[in-house]
């Protein structure tokens, strides 16, 4: 698989650190006072400072749950899935989307959680019961 890059808005850098590097455990690849790259579970995040955040849109409904968009994340194995909600405990993060089973019993089924970067970004995690289903309808 291709590792994807993508930009977004951060409010600082030693927060956004402070998350991506000390809680996520991602390496921080280069920096200036402006901008910080993450390896993000193999893929290049850059995080951009900006006083400029737009209102988040809870229009995304997936099972029955409103979901905030724009969001970004990963795909995760159930290992590190389970780790990664244990970290997030563990630092108190809180969850916009508390861990849980979408589409159990069905095709595509996954467990997924939502939380907020210190910034206000969303991101989810999700991990496939069976992985070969990412894709499936």
């Amino acid at each position: 698989m291709n590792a994807f890059h993508y930009a977004f808005k951060i409010k600082d850098i030693v927060s956004t650190r402070q998350f991506y590097v000390d809680i996520l455990g991602c390496d921080e690849g280069r920096s200036t006072e402006n901008w910080i790259d993450f390896d993000f579970f193999g893929h290049q995040l850059s995080g951009h400072v900006s006083n400029d955040f737009p209102a988040l849109d809870y229009c995304g409904k997936v099972d029955g749950v409103n979901v905030p968009i724009p969001h970004f994340g990963c795909l995760l194995t159930m290992t590190q899935f389970e780790d990664l909600q244990q970290k997030f405990e563990t630092h108190q993060i809180k969850f916009i989307v508390k861990p849980q089973t979408r589409y159990a019993g069905q095709a595509g089924e996954q467990r997924t959680m939502f939380v907020f970067d210190f910034s206000g970004n969303p991101l989810e995690f999700k991990a496939f019961s069976d992985e070969s289903q990412v894709f499936a309808k």
